[in-house]
């Protein structure tokens, strides 16, 4: 089958794999109908998040038909139609049964406490072959499979598989309610899904902070505060507009690969991201400021408001202005996504047309041209915000 291959940081291309096939009683085989390109990909690809395995599969968001079952699997059969959850869950243990689906302690081979695993990941995570192919094998398949009602599309669905359920879980965790004044930094997909969740939850005025003016403009289809990053301070913006108070939430939809809005202070951040890489080459358009979207978030905020951190920040960052969060009494949550266990939610919403996350999608390409899409993702050019690929095509 052909499938997007890691091959090293820079270095992806399209190949030819062998066909999965169940390797326990509870795994199953999916044929992909669509997948996705994230940005969490392209931490990956960039090498802004280290320790992956040459020959790995990229890819953690899916939507497709199951071809095959193991003898363990009871929930699914040949035929149905089903979205994969990015992140690896056993539906047994404790975390599991507590909804806190990506902290299982089964799914990861490499212990309890090696943390979240996901399809298409580094070591630590598994790694997992990802979902950017024509077919991908589902462990623990009862767990990791979420049947698709007929009322909601492909290309909905493959959006609920990840960038959805993450930014809905950013406005959970950021505490936002109805009332609420919320800054969202980074306007790519999920920060698009967090903006549109965050006013689900009620917020009254969102605010959204971003470098590239196309995302930017379509968040401004949802009537946000547009704050570009590059033309002025956005934490002096965002005291402006909220008379000097700040905001009482902050969703961080950015993470490790967030840029810096000059060059002042150069050497203190690429000291910083080579202690994030490791010292490990990086490539493309690596971001040069790991800590800048954590800092605004901490200094937009108002005295005792919240944030919720769901960009990307891999095991090895280790900076972040906890002497600010304190002596501001601010409260910091952060996590990756239970995906599975707010999926059934976000299918809900979809079927019940309260929100649709399909018009995220900005850009649908066949495998064929899966590099190239993922070199003009990677550039920011307009127009490409959310990618979709057809594995058939």
């Amino acid at each position: 089958m052909k499938a997007v291959v890691w091959n090293g940081p820079g270095d992806i291309a399209l190949s030819e794999v062998p066909d999965p096939t169940p390797r326990d009683p509870g795994d199953a085989v999916v044929r992909l109908t669509v997948s996705a390109i994230c940005g969490t990909d392209l931490h990956m690809i960039r090498g802004t998040m280290p320790g992956m395995r040459p020959g790995t599969v990229l890819g953690h968001e899916g939507v497709g038909v199951v071809e095959e079952v193991g003898a363990g699997v009871r929930a699914f059969r040949p035929g149905d139609r089903v979205v994969i959850p990015s992140t690896i869950c056993c539906g047994r243990c404790s975390y599991c049964r507590a909804g806190y689906t990506s902290q299982c302690d089964a799914a990861n081979p490499n212990g309890p406490l090696a943390g979240t695993s996901f399809f298409g990941g580094p070591e630590p995570t598994g790694p997992f072959d990802g979902l950017q192919a024509q077919y991908a094998r589902i462990p623990m398949a009862d767990a990791n499979l979420v049947p698709l009602p007929a009322t909601v599309s492909d290309e909905q669905a493959v959006i609920a598989s990840d960038v959805f359920p993450t930014g809905y879980y950013g406005a959970q965790l950021a505490e936002v309610s109805p009332g609420d004044t919320v800054a969202v930094f980074g306007c790519g997909p999920v920060g698009q899904l967090a903006i549109a969740s965050a006013r689900n939850l009620g917020a009254t005025r969102v605010i959204a902070v971003d470098g590239v003016a196309a995302r930017l403009e379509k968040a401004r289809h949802q009537h946000v505060e547009p704050v570009d990053f590059t033309a002025e301070d956005p934490v002096a913006a965002i005291r402006e507009m909220t008379g000097g108070i700040g905001v009482d939430r902050v969703i961080d939809a950015v993470g490790v690969d967030a840029y810096a809005p000059s060059d002042s202070g150069a050497e203190q951040r690429t000291a910083e991201l080579e202690q994030v890489t490791g010292g490990g080459p990086t490539a493309w358009n690596a971001g040069d400021a790991p800590s800048q979207a954590a800092q605004w978030s901490v200094q937009a905020v108002a005295k005792a408001g919240s944030i919720g951190v769901i960009g990307v920040y891999p095991q090895t960052a280790a900076s972040y202005p906890i002497g600010e969060v304190m002596n501001r009494n601010l409260t910091v949550k952060a996590g990756n996504c239970p995906h599975r266990a707010l999926m059934p939610r976000m299918i809900d919403l979809i079927a019940s047309g309260a929100l649709d996350p399909g018009r995220a999608i900005t850009q649908q390409e066949g495998m064929t041209g899966a590099i190239e899409a993922y070199e003009t993702f990677d550039r920011h050019e307009p127009g490409w915000t959310k990618v979709v690929v057809d594995p058939a095509a």
